[in-house]
């Protein structure tokens, strides 16, 4: 094991985007304990994100990362140096952010779906690159309502669960974080172009996630793991899970899970 793919919201973080509190607020150190093992095995750490780069930048450097990813796989950033990942949507005198506004498709999305989605305020605001919503609708639905008038080049994707109440939105259930981005955009694709910088196999790395868009990470790690939250916010997802062979499922949630995948798979990989 040679490097961990971390998520932050929902994965790494308890309640309140807290690294040193649980999914109910309880006082609970497993994430830093997580972050510490793979530092003591010589373990990279990338996060993976659908933060903001700000917002990022600064938790890498907290944890000692060696990199990290922001607005769902949109920028790699690697020793300072940014790469985009959204093919043809390059930023300029607009930020790839403008461009999609101007574009109309988030104005569709948010009339079709009026009542079942919101912009997820204040997180929305300062972004370079995605559209951010909270709300419940079907991801892949909705990347083919864009597809079908006009944004074939764009896609909306589920970024795992959020706990933030809104009038608006009473009675649809469990929210969830949706970004809309371009097409090539993807956290799957940030792992790759990560290991393939970095010269890593993807036997030699696991991914920790609470979401689809982590899900899909799995066939660049050698493990794929969901925190026990994971399930619990997305009754759906574990027949998903099930197409993958390479995904497990920890017992724990949020920061005790990842402890629990870090030091599982590096029992694992002990010799003898």
């Amino acid at each position: 094991m040679r490097c961990a793919y971390l998520d932050l919201d929902g994965t790494l973080l308890g309640a309140g985007a807290s690294i040193v509190h649980d999914g109910d607020g309880a006082v609970s150190i497993a994430a830093i304990r997580a972050i510490e093992a793979c530092h003591r095995a010589e373990v990279q750490i990338v996060l993976v994100s659908g933060r903001r780069e700000a917002q990022v930048r600064e938790d890498a450097r907290l944890l000692g990362a060696v990199g990290y990813a922001f607005e769902s796989g949109a920028c790699l950033v690697v020793r300072g140096e940014r790469e985009w990942l959204t093919g043809d949507w390059q930023p300029g005198e607009l930020t790839i952010h403008e461009q999609i506004e101007q574009s109309g498709a988030g104005q569709l999305l948010l009339d079709h779906y009026a009542g079942r989605i919101e912009h997820h305020e204040p997180w929305h605001t300062g972004r370079e690159v995605s559209h951010l919503y909270r709300g419940v609708i079907d991801a892949e639905e909705a990347t083919e309502l864009l597809a079908a008038n006009g944004h074939p080049t764009l896609r909306l994707c589920d970024n795992g669960s959020v706990h933030h109440a809104t009038d608006a939105l009473s009675g649809l259930g469990p929210l969830r974080a949706y970004h809309l981005v371009p097409a090539g955009a993807t956290k799957r694709g940030a792992v790759a172009r990560h290991r393939q910088i970095a010269g890593l196999e993807a036997s030699h790395c696991i991914a920790v996630g609470d979401g689809r868009e982590d899900l899909a990470i799995a066939p660049e790690v050698g493990a794929m793991w969901l925190v026990a939250n994971a399930l619990e916010a997305d009754a759906g997802l574990a027949a998903v899970a099930g197409g993958y062979s390479n995904v497990r499922i920890a017992e724990e949630s949020h920061g005790a899970g990842v402890y629990e995948a870090v030091v599982t798979t590096l029992a694992e990989r002990l010799p003898g």
